[in-house]
């Protein structure tokens, strides 16, 4: 890294950037055998959130969660949305680096990507909440009560299955965004 020219180098560190969204874009949505729970997978845009933020200003880590949730609302539906509940995790885990409550092992990240999986799961479930109660027809409210029945049962499977994943995602990009910043 060190023989290789600054403009360069940043268009190296882009490239591996890009590259890790597009991977965690491409298993989001496969169910690996062994990497699934009551029909949940790990949330890879989370974990990748949370590894950016880790470093990063919440701003940053905001535009990370909105862009990568405006990617998963393509991906999938897109009402409601999931760029709300990443951007919430990126602010939040970035003022959390900021506060210096955690550090940076994998027993930390885990625990953080458990937490904002949760907090991401219960921003859509209060989306669809919102959404039954707008409709405003009596009809819908088994809905409400059925979204909140499954909202525990996503929410923790979630956040186990992503906090167990978080270190094959945030490890080789630490190393690499860690690299890249001593190069400079």
């Amino acid at each position: 890294m060190e023989t290789l020219s600054p403009s360069l180098r940043r268009v190296l560190d882009w490239m591996v950037t890009v590259t890790s969204v597009v991977i965690c874009a491409l298993v989001l949505p496969i169910r690996f055998a062994g990497i699934e729970l009551l029909g949940t997978g790990p949330n890879w845009f989370l974990i990748w959130v949370v590894a950016w933020s880790l470093k990063r200003s919440p701003l940053q880590g905001a535009l990370a969660g909105l862009c990568l949730g405006f990617i998963q609302d393509g991906m999938s539906m897109a009402q409601p949305t999931h760029a709300l509940g990443l951007a919430l995790a990126g602010v939040l885990t970035a003022r959390l680096q900021k506060q210096r409550y955690i550090q940076e092992d994998f027993i930390s990240v885990a625990m953080i990507v458990f937490a904002m999986a949760v907090i991401v799961e219960t921003t859509m479930a209060i989306q669809f909440s919102i959404q039954y109660l707008l409709d405003a027809v009596p009809k819908s409210y088994p809905l409400l009560t059925r979204t909140w029945l499954y909202h525990q049962q996503i929410a923790l499977s979630s956040a186990i299955l992503s906090s167990l994943w978080a270190p094959a995602i945030y490890y080789p990009l630490n190393r690499w965004w860690r690299l890249s910043q001593a190069t400079e």
